[in-house]
């Protein structure tokens, strides 16, 4: 169960972040595709922020979250510098990839095909 600070800290964050995905992801993983930030989870103690990414426009998913954790330091730096006068101490940052968007589009084809398939059942 998250408190109401952690809660507060990881929305801060991932409005910060977001912005600097905008100015600095096309220098780190191209201009083609789209990084979008769709979740952040503080820990407890409030010293590790996760920033679950979302991936578009690439086949390997994996290469632009190793691209930003080879640009980590620099990405601290640069939300460090947003949200100087809002944080005490900025957090670690570590990326995790949310496929949850990709999941939903899978199970949506399997249903499709069911129902195309006649196994659906009866629709009301």
């Amino acid at each position: 169960m998250e408190t109401i600070k952690q809660k507060q800290t990881a929305e801060t964050i991932k409005r910060h972040f977001s912005i600097i995905l905008q100015e600095e992801g096309g220098y780190i993983y191209g201009r083609d595709v789209l990084v979008t930030v769709t979740q952040v989870r503080m820990t407890p103690d409030l010293s590790l922020a996760k920033i679950y990414l979302s991936i578009y426009n690439t086949e390997n998913k994996q290469a632009p979250i190793l691209q930003l954790q080879e640009e980590q330091v620099r990405l601290r730096q640069a939300l460090a510098h947003r949200v100087r006068k809002q944080m005490r101490r900025v957090p670690e940052i570590a990326f995790f990839m949310d496929d949850t968007l990709d999941e939903m589009y899978r199970v949506d084809e399997i249903f499709q095909r069911l129902r195309q398939e006649g196994k659906m059942g009866e629709e009301e």
